[in-house]
C-alpha cells in the first residue's frame, strides 16, 4: 500500500505559477511510520497540486523526505479529496472559503433542509436549494455552479491520470485547458506537446494508445516528424535538415510505412501552420530559422551603427601597458582599439595568444575613458561566459564580477524561461563573452533578445575549438561571413624555452605536426602504451604529479568516450584510489559508484538556485544520513541521494565537459578503441586546456589518426549565408 497522510490543508507557505505548493498540513491519519511523530500535528508538505483549499480534508500519497534546508517534510506525488461525510461535515464544507456569501449558518440551513443527500441535491438542480427558507435564487446558483465546478476539475484530474498522466502533467494541463480539457485531449492530444512544455512526443505517443488513436492519425505523424527533426538537430548540430533525413527516421519510429507523396503533404501541412520553415530544400525547425535571422538581423544593426571615437585611445593604450607591465603586440593593440570603438568585434586566437591580457585590457581602459568608479563599471559591464569555471577566470583576471550566460539572462527552471528577454531588456552598455565557440544559436539568440541596441559586444573565443554541444556553429559562422571586425590573434605568448603545448596545439590545427612530438619537453611528453597498460600509466602520472605537490585540483584526465575500460566511467574508479583512497571515510553508494568524502566530482546540470552550473567542479567535503555537502570554489551545496544523477566523479571527465576550464597538468589517454571520437577539434580542445605541463599517453597512431580526422560533417546553418544576403541587399 502506498505511503500516506490524511488530514486538514491548513495554510500556503509558496505557490508557483505551476502550482508546486509548499503548504501546513495537519495529520490526522498515516500509514507512514516516519510521519507518526507529527499525528495531530502540522506538517510541512511540498508537490504539484491542482487545488488545495484551507480547511477542507485530503489524503495524499507520497513520502517523508528530510529537505537540507527546512527539515523534514511530506512529498506527495498524487492526493485525492476528502468528501464530507455527515451533517457537521457538510456544513464545514458549504461554510469554507470555496463558497462564496455562504456562512456557517446558510450552510447550517441548507443541511437541516436537505439532509445528509444535500451535495447530491445542490448538483442536481441549483432550485433543490430554493427549498431552504429565504434562499436567494442568485445564491442558490452560485453554490450550484462552484460545486459542479469543482468537482469538473477533480474528476478532469482523475481522468487524466487514469490515462497515464502524472499527478504534476495533469495539473499542468488541466489548468491550460480547463473546462476544455478532455474536449482538446479528444480532438488531438498531440496539441499537448505544443503548449505545455514538460509533456514529451514519446509521452503522448505511449498514452494515445489509452485514447483510441491510430497508428497513421495525422496529427500523430505531424508531431512525430516535429520530434524527430528537433532529435536530429540536436544529435548532429545542424540547424536545417534535408527531407531524407527526417523521412526514414519517422517511419522508423512509427512503425508504419508513409509514403514520400504522404510525407510531402505532413511537411507542406506543418508548413502551413508554422511550424516548420521549408526553404527550397531546407527544412527549418521554425525557431530555429527565427533565432538565425533575429540574430543577424540584430549583428547587422550593430556593425552599421555609428561608432564611439576616442581621439586619445592610442596614447592611453601606450599608458596601459606602462600600468599593468606587458607590452601589446600589433594585433592586440587592434583588438583593443576594436572592442572599444566598434559596436561588434570578435577577437578570436588561440592558446597562449593573450586573449585574457586582452580582457583585462579592455576592461580597465573602458573604465578610464568612460570615467568610470569600479561601481559604475560594474552597473554599465559586465562578462559573461557558458560555463561557470570560464566565468570565474574572468573574474580573476579582471578582479570584476563575472557571469554565466544563463544567470545574467536570470533562467527560471519552472518556466524553462529567460527573465531578461526581449520584453525585459538589461540595461548594460558594454557586453563581453568570453568561450564564445561553446554557445550555441538559441542561447545566443536569447542573449541577443535581452540586450538593448545601444550596447557593444565583444566575442572572444577559440574559432577552432569543438563547437557548441546545442545546434549551430555561432562563432565560426560569424567569422567566415567576413561581415564583422575579427582580429585574429596568431603571436604565441604563453611559452618558455622548450615549451611546447602552444606548438603542438598549433600544428595539430594545422594538420601538420612534425615528427618530434614523441620527443620528452619540459612541459610536455608523449608515453606509449597499448589499452592494457594505459591505465596503469595514467596511475603512475598521477602519482607522480602528487609527489610533485601538485593538488587533485591541478591535474586533470580528459578522456574521449565514457565507456569501456579505458573510458571515463572505468579511469575514475581506478583514480579514485589514487586521489581520495579509502581511509574509513564515510561514502554513500548511487549505482554501483561509491562516492566518499574528500572526492573531486562534476556537475552535470545547471543549477540556478544554488549558483552552480552544468561543468562546474567541486569536493564532497561531508556525508550524512541527509545526503552529501559539495563545496564548489567556495560555495557549498547540500545534495540528497536522488540527487546523485545530477554528479560524477571529476577525476576524469569528458573532453566537451573540459571546454571554458584550464588546469596546470592536463593527461590525455589516445587509443584506437576510442576512434569514433577522435578527431582534431577534439584533440586541439583537449591539449588547449593545458596550462603548464601535458602528458599524452596511449598509441602514436592513434594521435595522427585523430590529428588527419576532420570529424563530423560540417553543420548545416545558415547564419553566414543570412548576414551575407542582408548586407548584398543594402
Amino acid at each position: 500500500m502506498k505511503n500516506y497522510i490524511k488530514g486538514i490543508f491548513k495554510k500556503v507557505i509558496f505557490q508557483s505559477d505551476k502550482n508546486y505548493i509548499i503548504g501546513l498540513f495537519k495529520v490526522l491519519e498515516t500509514n507512514d511510520d516516519d510521519a507518526y511523530e507529527f499525528l495531530n500535528h502540522d506538517i510541512t508538505i511540498t508537490g504539484y497540486f491542482h487545488e488545495l483549499n484551507i480547511n477542507e480534508k485530503y489524503i495524499l500519497y507520497g513520502n517523508m523526505v528530510d529537505n537540507p534546508r527546512y527539515g523534514l517534510q511530506f512529498n506527495s506525488n498524487d492526493y485525492e479529496r476528502v468528501k464530507p461525510e455527515g451533517k457537521d461535515a457538510i456544513i464545514e464544507f458549504l461554510s469554507s472559503d470555496l463558497f462564496k456569501k455562504v456562512g456557517e449558518k446558510t450552510a447550517t440551513d441548507i443541511v437541516n433542509t436537505l439532509g445528509d443527500d444535500t451535495l447530491r441535491l445542490i448538483k442536481e438542480n441549483y432550485q433543490n436549494i430554493l427549498l431552504v427558507p429565504k434562499m436567494k435564487e442568485k445564491t442558490a446558483k452560485l453554490i450550484h455552479e462552484t460545486l459542479l465546478k469543482y468537482d469538473e476539475s477533480y474528476d478532469v484530474m482523475i481522468n487524466l491520470t487514469k490515462l497515464g498522466f502524472s499527478i504534476k502533467e495533469s495539473m499542468l494541463i488541466y489548468n491550460k485547458y480547463k473546462e476544455n480539457t478532455m474536449l482538446i485531449i479528444n480532438d488531438n492530444i498531440y496539441n499537448l506537446i505544443d503548449d505545455i512544455d514538460e509533456i514529451s512526443f514519446t509521452k503522448i505517443d505511449e498514452i494515445r494508445k489509452n485514447n483510441d488513436v491510430l497508428d497513421n492519425d495525422e496529427n500523430r505523424i505531424k508531431a512525430a516528424t516535429i520530434y524527430i527533426m528537433k532529435l536530429l538537430c540536436f544529435q548532429s548540430g545542424d540547424i536545417y535538415l534535408s527531407k531524407e533525413d527526417i523521412y526514414y527516421p519517422l517511419n522508423s519510429l512509427l512503425s508504419i510505412n508513409i509514403s514520400y507523396e504522404e510525407f510531402d503533404y505532413y511537411l507542406c501541412k506543418l508548413n502551413e501552420e508554422h511550424k516548420i520553415i521549408i526553404n527550397g530544400e531546407k527544412y527549418y525547425l521554425t525557431e530555429y530559422y527565427y533565432a538565425e535571422n533575429n540574430i543577424s538581423d540584430n549583428i547587422y544593426y550593430l556593425t552599421n551603427k555609428e561608432e564611439t571615437k576616442y581621439k586619445t585611445i592610442n596614447r592611453e593604450i601606450a599608458a596601459l601597458e606602462e600600468y599593468f607591465c606587458v607590452n601589446y603586440n600589433e594585433d592586440q593593440k587592434a583588438a583593443i582599439k576594436c572592442a572599444l570603438e566598434k559596436n561588434f568585434s570578435i577577437i578570436t586566437g588561440g592558446p597562449g595568444t593573450g586573449k585574457t591580457t586582452i580582457i583585462k585590457a579592455i576592461v580597465e581602459l573602458y573604465r578610464k575613458l568612460n570615467k568610470y568608479s569600479y561601481m559604475d563599471l560594474t552597473n554599465n559591464m559586465v562578462l559573461l561566459a557558458p560555463t561557470g569555471r570560464a566565468a570565474k577566470r574572468m573574474s580573476e583576471a579582471t578582479l570584476m564580477p563575472a557571469s554565466t550566460i544563463h544567470r545574467f539572462l536570470k533562467w527560471n527552471k519552472d518556466a524553462d524561461k529567460f527573465m531578461v528577454n526581449e520584453s525585459n531588456k538589461s540595461k548594460v552598455k558594454f557586453v563581453i563573452i568570453d568561450e564564445c565557440s561553446m554557445i550555441d544559436l538559441m542561447l545566443f539568440n536569447s542573449l541577443l533578445k535581452g540586450l538593448s541596441k545601444n550596447v557593444k559586444i565583444v566575442m572572444i573565443g577559440d574559432y577552432n575549438q569543438l563547437e557548441s554541444v546545442g545546434p549551430g556553429k555561432v562563432l565560426k559562422d560569424l567569422i567566415d561571413s567576413d561581415m564583422i571586425n575579427v582580429i585574429f590573434l596568431n603571436e604565441l605568448y604563453r611559452q618558455k624555452e622548450n615549451s611546447y603545448i602552444a606548438v603542438l596545439a598549433k600544428e595539430v590545427n594545422n594538420n601538420d605536426v612534425d615528427e618530434y612530438f614523441l620527443e620528452k619537453r619540459d612541459d610536455y611528453s608523449f608515453i606509449e602504451a597499448d589499452k592494457y597498460e594505459l591505465s596503469t600509466y595514467v596511475k603512475e602520472v598521477c602519482k607522480k604529479a602528487l609527489s610533485k605537490g601538485y593538488t587533485t585540483d591541478d591535474i586533470q584526465v580528459l578522456a574521449p568516450m565514457y565507456k569501456g575500460e579505458n573510458g571515463i566511467d572505468n579511469l575514475n574508479r581506478i583514480l579514485q584510489d589514487i586521489f581520495n583512497p579509502d581511509d574509513n571515510q564515510k561514502y554513500i553508494t548511487y549505482n554501483d559508484i561509491i562516492y566518499r568524502e574528500n572526492d573531486k566530482v562534476l556537475l552535470l546540470e545547471n543549477d540556478i538556485d544554488n549558483n552552480v552550473f552544468n561543468g562546474d567542479m567541486g569536493y564532497i567535503t561531508k556525508i550524512d544520513e541527509k545526503g552529501i555537502l559539495i563545496d564548489f570554489d567556495g560555495n557549498v551545496v547540500r545534495y540528497t541521494k536522488k540527487d546523485l544523477s545530477k554528479i560524477k566523479h571529476g577525476y576524469a571527465i569528458s573532453i566537451h565537459k573540459s571546454q571554458g576550464s584550464e588546469f596546470k597538468i592536463v593527461i590525455i589517454p589516445v587509443l584506437k578503441q576510442y576512434r569514433v571520437m577522435l578527431y582534431r577539434k577534439l584533440i586541439y580542445t583537449a591539449i588547449t586546456r593545458a596550462k603548464q605541463n601535458l602528458t599524452l599517453i596511449g598509441e602514436p597512431d592513434a594521435f595522427i589518426m585523430a590529428v588527419h580526422n576532420e570529424g563530423n560533417k560540417d553543420r548545416r546553418t545558415s547564419l553566414k549565408e543570412s548576414l551575407i544576403s542582408l548586407i548584398n541587399n543594402v
